[in-house]
């Protein structure tokens, strides 16, 4: 009886957490728990024991692992469980910080879950995760849910994500290949997760349709009215039009070109999403679109609410390797917001096939410190009618939320019988402990007016609006004792003639002087793009009145609220600064490629009989590597008579490695120079005409293979100057002794 029943619950893929098949005898020296009709604790010492860990409270099941994980990052893997195993999740933060390592930040940083956490979960879900990786959401997902069961192919990646959510006993981690333990997974989750997973369809399951096979089995597995969540790279997301590498490959441009050479993932356009879908027979999905991407949400759109311009300004996100510049993407954005096209190019797509979330739009404030860690929905309710949630990230924002509620009743004292309208809030539920409801509020946000007044140069229209916002910021200034310091132009909506504050977090039972608030409104409308930037003189100065010094000062004092609101954790923008990849702009990179043209291009003369002459001689470019290595290659005329190479027109320190004619070697000492050898072998050269000179009577194939150094013009006249007896001056001895130094290191 127990047997068989044991190898059908094995075969259906219910035995979820670890039973061991019953010996022979039928002896059990454990105890069976049933969680929801699924035996859900490991029992006793039976047949296959090793096939089980228990991680704390996590449950490994191994019964299809293959005892090697398939793929790796290396060492770093080994690190990363060091982290899991002897430190808590509350010390994540300044490990990212110390480690400066993009792999540490991108699996530990806490902000992996916001691509999931505006999700209307519930207690009693089921929820499957597939590719669970080392955690990134998986704790996210068991604080919130009944069951959690992750599906991951190595056990490396398990052991990492077992040992940080150990606390919690609802999750089990299936560890091997997804095509063996699919067939023995249960078809009633209410949610089926892919995150950032979607993409390794041909890696998971082969075949010559794997993206609607992937598609079509892991949507088998929700319940009628669950749901299957798909977090993906857009492939046409205008970060890569503006100089990101593609993120699976590593270059540039290849998703954009149609992924041409190889590689095992592939992503998307919204429409090649849909006719996946479509042919996989899923009919209601909607689209959500993450900003900046999926990896580090702060904000998600949908196709109910999209962004509006001058919202898309944080796009320097190259944490894993260096980027180009080719244009400002925060302008780029604003003409596709113009054109009604931004869901082509959203660099990310979050896709919701089932039922359609309340919510329409989700912003996350949690890149600070945990007491002010708070995220805001706007959500449909029951009567179809919008409003907007603030919702505590942790339980120490609790009191930050109590404070938002007194703001709204001394705000709305304070502008009592104006145009300006404090956006009403009320705990939900009648307890600040569940959040804050706000009524939606219409019109358009003051940075959009103002922007509209830019596109137009409307300039007295500008400076209008820029009157009224520093008549009202001054209003009952000293008679009111409270101060928002959030009065800024995104969150003003302008509504006929209403002025909506929608959002009053900073608000302070003090005075703030009014010029000090607007600092902070014009100081981050002047980040928003170079359009904006051109207002400097008129904000900074005419308006406000500020010298150069002051506004270096007020700006210093931004930078310290801003590092007070985050704490001592490293934001997601300093964590770019501190892993330390560069992003090169499209116009230093111009001048470069002049400069290297100048520094890493050669000149080959040929002389024919008749000496060289610059009438007989040609550029060659693109033959230096790594900026040191000279390899050439080429075809001489038969009629040449001899051959001069110039390998740059600065002083420098070359070595001949090799240079042959048709299998010909020539020895270095062999080959005219105009600079001094070294006993080290290389040839020092001074000034701006090094040349080396071969003797070829008769054309062939030439191969050369030298390195060039460039070295300062001072130590190159010092080594090849001589005084008349033709000995090395005195001091010559020292400046050769460290050029010998250099050159062999």
């Amino acid at each position: 009886m127990f047997g068989t029943l044991t190898d059908r619950l094995w075969q259906t893929g219910r035995l979820a957490v670890g039973c061991c098949c019953f010996g022979a005898s039928g002896g059990c020296g454990g105890r069976i728990i049933w969680r929801n009709g699924i035996m859900a604790e490991r029992i006793g010492q039976f047949e296959r024991p090793e096939r089980f860990e228990k991680i704390g409270n996590v449950v490994l099941d191994l019964s299809l692992y293959s005892n090697e994980d398939l793929y790796t990052d290396g060492d770093i893997e080994d690190e990363m469980l060091d982290i899991a195993m002897n430190h808590s999740a509350e010390e994540f933060p300044d490990i990212i910080k110390q480690k400066k390592s993009w792999p540490v930040f991108y699996h530990f940083s806490p902000f992996r879950s916001n691509i999931i956490d505006w999700l209307p979960f519930k207690k009693t879900d089921k929820i499957l995760e597939i590719g669970s990786g080392c955690g990134a959401v998986t704790g996210a997902l068991a604080r919130r849910a009944e069951s959690v069961t992750c599906v991951e192919l190595s056990k490396k990646r398990s052991l990492i994500n077992a040992y940080r959510n150990r606390e919690y006993d609802n999750v089990t981690i299936k560890v091997g290949n997804f095509k063996d333990i699919e067939p023995q997974l249960a078809e009633d989750f209410d949610y089926v997760l892919l995150i950032g997973v979607f993409e390794y369809g041909q890696a998971y399951i082969g075949g010559q349709t794997p993206y609607e096979d992937f598609m079509r089995i892991c949507n088998r597995h929700r319940k009628l009215d669950g749901r299957l969540i798909i977090a993906i790279e857009n492939k046409f997301g205008l970060k890569y039009w503006a100089g990101c590498r593609e993120d699976h490959l590593g270059t540039h441009f290849s998703g954009l070109e149609g992924y041409h050479d190889g590689g095992s993932a592939r992503t998307f356009t919204r429409r090649g999403l849909e006719s996946i879908m479509e042919r996989a027979g899923i009919r209601e999905y909607f689209f959500y679109y993450p900003y900046p991407d999926y990896k580090f949400a702060t904000t998600i759109y949908s196709d109910k609410y999209l962004p509006g311009k001058g919202e898309l300004s944080n796009n320097l996100r190259n944490f894993d390797r260096d980027r180009v510049l080719l244009f400002d993407e925060t302008q780029v954005f604003d003409q596709i917001i113009d054109e009604k096209e931004f869901p082509l190019f959203s660099n990310s797509y979050l896709v919701v096939a089932g039922r359609e979330p309340d919510a329409l739009y989700a912003k996350f404030s949690n890149d600070r410190d945990g007491r002010w860690a708070v995220r805001t929905l706007m959500v449909k309710d029951t009567v179809q009618k919008l409003h907007v949630e603030k919702l505590p990230d942790t339980s120490a924002a609790y009191g930050h939320i109590a404070d938002m509620r007194r703001a709204y009743e001394l705000l709305s004292k304070r502008y009592e019988g104006t145009k300006i309208d404090i956006n009403k809030c009320e705990p939900i539920g009648g307890d600040i402990k569940n959040g804050l409801k706000f009524e939606f509020c219409g019109g358009v946000t003051l940075e959009a007016m103002l922007d509209e007044c830019l596109s137009r140069a409307d300039t007295e229209g500008f400076k209008r609006l820029i009157g009224e916002y520093m008549e009202w910021l001054g209003y009952n200034e000293d008679g009111a004792g409270v101060s928002n310091i959030d009065f800024i132009f995104p969150n003003i909506l302008v509504d006929g003639d209403k002025w909506h504050i929608i959002d009053y977090e900073w608000t302070f039972e003090q005075r703030i002087p009014a010029k000090s608030i607007a600092f902070r409104a014009f100081y981050n409308y002047m980040l928003g793009g170079e359009t904006r930037k051109a207002c400097r003189e008129f904000l900074m100065n005419d308006t406000l009145g500020l010298s150069q010094d002051e506004i270096a000062e007020a700006a210093k004092k931004e930078n310290e609220l801003q590092t007070y609101i985050n704490g001592s954790r490293a934001s997601v923008n300093e964590m770019r600064e501190l892993i330390g990849n560069r992003a090169y702009e499209l116009s230093g990179m111009l001048e470069y490629c002049k400069y290297a043209d100048r520094r890493y291009a050669i000149r080959i003369y040929v002389d024919y009989g008749e000496g060289f002459s610059e009438e007989n001689s040609f550029k060659v470019n693109d033959c230096y590597i790594e900026e040191k290595y000279l390899r050439l290659k080429l075809d001489i005329p038969g009629s040449a008579v001899r051959l001069r190479i110039d390998p740059c027109e600065n002083s420098c320190a070359a070595k001949i490695n090799e240079i042959r004619i048709d299998g010909k070697i020539y020895p270095a000492d062999s080959v005219e120079v105009s600079g001094v050898r070294h006993e080290s072998g290389y040839i020092v050269f001074e000034g701006n005409d090094p040349n080396m000179t071969v003797n070829v009577n008769g054309g062939g194939r030439l191969e050369a293979d030298i390195t060039v150094m460039e070295i300062p013009d001072e130590i190159a006249g010092a080594f090849t100057r001589q005084d008349a007896d033709g000995h090395k001056r005195g001091f010559l001895a020292g400046v050769k002794k460290r050029i010998k130094k250099k050159l062999l290191k």
